[in-house]
């Protein structure tokens, strides 16, 4: 079988006026494509993503939405080329006896590259049941939250090309990055790390920090709930529910991380501070 390339950047033509000049050069655009996630046959979901770790994401959705519990209920995970050679349809088979909800399959909701919510059916469809507490007992310095998004920055490949995506960087307590995905979708990318820890049994990352690009969502922090992070940093302002919900599970949510500040909204104990 011959490779189908993966296209996580595409190039324009543009025209730049600065300062009453014009040029006309060539551009990097981040790339984004749909994905449809299937159980089988069955397409559950669509969402907008960059092209690339695609099984890593889907399993990720599927483990973050509910959908399974844990790499053991996969039979198998492949990628299936679809019309023009592209690959934008994962299938995935569960393990014979995995039952899956009806209203799961039913629901089968659209997710855009901004909002991994958009198409939920009702405001209860939002929450995953079955999460429990992630453990109190992880610490970080103040001085090593303040040198994560340098580390996460710096090994941006796509960013550095386009400077139109996401990232999401998973760290242990010495500010070690131990895996970065990027995307067009900060839930994506969310989704792809946690999918790459499901596959290579990494599960639960209890001794993990999660760092993301932007705002801290209510989505993203029930996402890391659901993988077991105790610490979910974010560069940007956490919503009101996403306070809420890290405040109900006592995850540590840190917003603002920038240089050398940022605003604990909840958690503070795992983050020893001089007063």
């Amino acid at each position: 079988m011959v490779a189908i390339p993966v296209r996580p950047v595409e190039v324009t033509g543009v025209t730049e006026w600065q300062e009453g000049k014009v040029s006309r050069f060539e551009d990097y655009l981040v790339g984004e494509e749909p994905l449809e996630i299937r159980i089988g046959t069955s397409p559950i979901s669509v969402t907008m993503r960059t092209p690339g770790h695609d099984l890593e994401l889907a399993s990720g959705f599927l483990l973050t939405e509910g959908v399974i519990k844990g790499a053991e209920q996969i039979a198998g995970l492949r990628q299936v080329v679809t019309r023009g050679n592209k690959r934008n349809v994962v299938r995935v088979d569960l393990v014979r006896g995995v039952a899956i909800k009806p209203a799961l399959l039913r629901r089968n909701f659209l997710t855009s590259s901004s909002c991994g919510l958009c198409g939920k059916a009702s405001i209860d469809a939002v929450r995953v049941r079955g999460i429990v507490r992630p453990t109190p007992d992880l610490h970080v310095s103040p001085e090593i939250l303040c040198n994560l998004p340098e580390a996460l920055r710096s090994p941006q490949a796509l960013f550095g090309r386009t400077g139109g995506l996401h990232a999401a960087g998973l760290f242990d307590t010495t500010g070690r990055l131990i895996a970065l995905r990027e995307d067009v979708g900060r839930h994506n990318a969310v989704d792809k790390l946690i999918g790459w820890a499901l596959l290579e049994k990494r599960l639960p990352l209890n001794e993990s920090i999660l760092l993301v690009s932007g705002r801290g969502s209510f989505e993203i922090v029930q996402k890391a709930l659901v993988a077991g992070i105790p610490i979910v940093t974010c560069v940007s302002a956490p919503s009101s529910l996403a306070v809420q919900l890290a405040w109900e599970f006592n995850l540590t949510l840190v917003g603002f991380l920038r240089g050398k500040r940022f605003v604990v909204y909840t958690g503070e104990d795992r983050v020893p501070m001089a007063t």
